[in-house]
């Protein structure tokens, strides 16, 4: 018997994108609340329940609600949403963060699926300090610019609205209260809060998160070389993981580091350049937020789930 799939969600630009890549797969059966019942609550609880896995695609009041209506302990949930990312009982779903993550994720009842603003930093972060290289403490900044479909619906039809007279490069977040701060805080494995300084761009989807490193006043002060090798050997001990590593080169610019570069995939680059004399570093991150940063992670984590492969 196919795996039944429920999509909690599935009208919203995550599940739309999720209900899209699993369009083609004759292993599952994707079910869903007719369009007459969307509204009721019956309903929803009803699908929830009768789902082997439900991916909720909701804002976090919803998703709560969505987990608080299952009453049976077969449904097992990816939840797309912030609401639970730093919860206890729930698996983190970016499973190159460990290599022992892949198996965490495969057998876990409640998977919180990742933000896209978190998981470049992460990915960069959390080989560092797991190293020693750069201490917990550390006073992390990150930079980088999103493309506007995070944002939802209403940020989607206003942009495309204004079309060229769209913002090119508009910060936010600029009360220093994001929301992916506390699961970056999490899960990169840092004592402080970092600064976050978000930007979305005029332009559908993909994503360049930075994380720039003044080094000089550290104890030890690596070099970047050391900082390449540590973020390497932990991608390289990922079994089928996807973020590959990019070679350390003195290179002025990368064509590859442009935020539309991974779009359609759940793919992701990371890049570290140095320059020693200054003890000086920036970490540089591209993927596709609706890829990696969200749909893509979701399936990603659905295949580990049922027993399949990144």
């Amino acid at each position: 018997m196919k795996p039944k799939i429920f999509i909690d969600g599935e009208h919203g630009t995550t599940g739309l994108q999720i209900r899209t890549l699993l369009a083609d797969r004759r292993d599952l059966d994707i079910i869903s609340v007719p369009t007459e019942r969307r509204k009721e609550n019956a309903a929803r609880a009803e699908y929830l329940n009768a789902a082997d896995i439900a991916i909720l695609c909701l804002p976090d009041d919803a998703a709560r609600e969505s987990v608080s209506l299952i009453e049976n302990d077969t449904t097992r949930v990816i939840d797309a949403s912030t609401a639970h990312r730093v919860a206890e009982g729930w698996d983190y779903g970016f499973a190159e963060i460990d290599k022992n993550q892949p198996a965490k994720i495969a057998s876990a009842k409640r998977v919180a699926n990742p933000g896209c603003w978190p998981q470049g930093p992460i990915a960069v972060l959390r080989p560092l300090v797991a190293a020693g290289l750069l201490p917990a403490n550390y006073p992390v900044t990150v930079n980088g610019i999103t493309g506007y479909s995070g944002g939802g619906r209403t940020m989607i039809e206003d942009y495309e609205a204004k079309g060229e007279s769209a913002s090119e490069f508009l910060p936010y977040g600029l009360t220093l209260q994001h929301k992916h701060v506390p699961e970056i805080k999490a899960y990169a494995g840092l004592a402080r809060d970092p600064i976050m300084q978000p930007a979305v761009g005029n332009f559908a989807q993909g994503m360049v998160t930075v994380v720039p490193l003044q080094l000089g006043a550290l104890d030890y002060v690596p070099t970047g070389a050391q900082l390449h090798a540590a973020i390497a050997d932990h991608f390289a001990a990922i079994e089928g993981g996807v973020v590959e590593v990019a070679p350390y080169e003195q290179l002025e610019r990368v064509p590859d580091i442009d935020p539309e570069h991974y779009n359609g995939t759940n793919r992701m680059k990371v890049h570290v350049f140095a320059n020693d004399d200054r003890a000086q570093a920036l970490l540089i991150a591209v993927y596709d937020n609706l890829g990696k940063g969200a749909s893509g992670a979701a399936v990603q984590n659905l295949n580990l789930m049922l027993g399949g492969r990144h």
